[in-house]
């Protein structure tokens, strides 16, 4: 039996609103940074130690999800209070006006907002009858809030389509390089945390359980890379994720400057729209292809979107090409990954391998590249603020995470023997 139609529509309306606010001011706030802190010293590591701190978060969230929400109380209550007291963050956020400052506000930000990506797929699987055939139609209302966030934003859709909401509200031409974003977020991050109130329940599952830091971060499952295929994909997993960084932290700049200009938020979303598409497509191309060949090709499309953006950064239409590999470059390998390690870990260890992957990927692998892209930037002098900036470094700093990701496509070519497996489980997908 299906979920009822109330139930889907108030756990869809938590996932828009869930990724909305992180779309909302996520994507453009390298932009705004170059404009707040304009002359500071080392701007793009500013930059970089910015989006590093939801990398630090990521890290520790399973920590505070496991000791406080499995445990103690409600995941929509603490969901709640953690979307309430981050919205006051994120307003003060727009205050700041010191680089130190911002980075520490939203390092705190991010250990209140990290937790509840994990709350809010709890709440969803705690009210849903069937969550093979329910979950992803209500996870897809994240993906599409995170877009209608790009938007709203950019205040265009694709340059074509006036969306002229902030400007009727704030009067400014482009708000994506104000403060305008991240109050916006903060609003509706009060309103989502008092609506999160009113969710279906969701007890916690591990109540009288004994806590355990391992279990938490998934370091119960560093035992599974013992097998060596299985220890190669979790370094390649990890090494991959350190160019990821680049494409969150940098594009929308880049874009804006080049050929986009104010739009360019509207345009990043066409990223999470070849999300959607090449999600639908992840069980035809495994059948077809298996995990080797599709982590590899998930690899490569990284390799070939950066080597797209330094080699041909004046062309709007292969700027486009790049960020619709997006799709190819997440699903292939992220969802493609996912289900390889369901399928390698035992059944009573698979929460935890999952967790390891994570911790690998958004946790200890983007939070390095988060590092790595700032003190490239400052090494190379980018001037990323300035489409005359961008010419003139575009080409170095992109082919930097072209050669690591095809590094690692490399390593992983000639290392991963895993032999192609369409088991029951996989073929189910179809």
């Amino acid at each position: 039996m299906g979920t009822n139609q109330s139930t889907y529509i108030r756990l869809s309306l938590m996932m828009f609103l869930q990724f909305f606010i992180w779309g909302g001011f996520f994507v453009t706030m390298g932009a705004y940074l170059l404009e707040v802190f304009r002359g500071e010293e080392g701007l793009n590591s500013i930059i970089g130690q910015a989006y590093a701190t939801h990398n630090w978060a990521g890290l520790l969230a399973p920590l505070f999800v496991g000791l406080i929400a499995d445990r103690y109380f409600n995941a929509e209550r603490v969901n709640a209070v953690c979307h309430i007291l981050g919205a006051g963050l994120l307003w003060y956020a727009a205050t700041v006006t010191e680089p130190g400052t911002f980075i520490w506000v939203m390092f705190f930000y991010f250990m209140l907002y990290m937790p509840t990506l994990a709350l809010v797929n709890a709440i969803a699987f705690a009210n849903v009858n069937n969550p093979d055939n329910d979950f992803p139609k209500i996870r897809v209302w994240g993906t599409i809030g995170w877009i209608v966030a790009g938007f709203v934003v950019a205040q265009t859709v694709l340059g074509f389509v006036d969306v002229p909401l902030l400007k009727m509200l704030t009067g400014v031409e482009n708000a994506q390089v104000t403060a305008i974003p991240l109050q916006m977020c903060a609003i509706i991050s009060l309103i989502y945390g008092i609506y999160s109130f009113t969710l279906p329940a969701a007890p916690p599952q591990a109540k009288g359980k004994k806590f355990s830091i391992g279990e938490a971060l998934g370091l119960d499952a560093i035992k599974l890379m013992g097998e060596r295929n299985f220890g190669i994909f979790a370094l390649c997993s990890f090494l991959i994720s350190i160019p990821l960084a680049f494409y969150y932290a940098r594009t929308n700049d880049f874009i804006a400057a080049m050929a986009f200009g104010e739009a360019s938020a509207s345009f990043m979303a066409i990223g999470q729209m070849s999300e959607v598409l090449f999600m639908l497509l992840v069980p035809f191309f495994l059948l077809k292809l298996g995990v080797k060949w599709m982590l590899l090709i998930g690899m490569l499309a990284w390799t070939l979107r950066y080597f797209v953006f330094a080699a041909f950064p004046e062309s709007a239409a292969l700027l486009i090409f790049g960020i619709a590999l997006h799709g190819v470059c997440y699903d292939f390998f992220f969802v493609t990954g996912q289900l390889y390690v369901d399928k390698k870990a035992p059944k009573s260890m698979r929460s935890s391998a999952q967790g390891l992957f994570a911790l690998l990927t958004y946790g200890a692998g983007m939070l390095i590249g988060n590092y790595i892209l700032g003190w490239w930037g400052d090494n190379i002098g980018l001037d990323g603020s300035t489409t005359a900036g961008w010419l003139d470094g575009a080409f170095t700093f992109w082919i930097m995470p072209a050669v690591l990701a095809l590094a690692v496509a490399v390593l992983f070519f000639f290392t991963f023997w895993e032999k192609r497996e369409i088991d029951e489980e996989v073929a189910d997908l179809k």
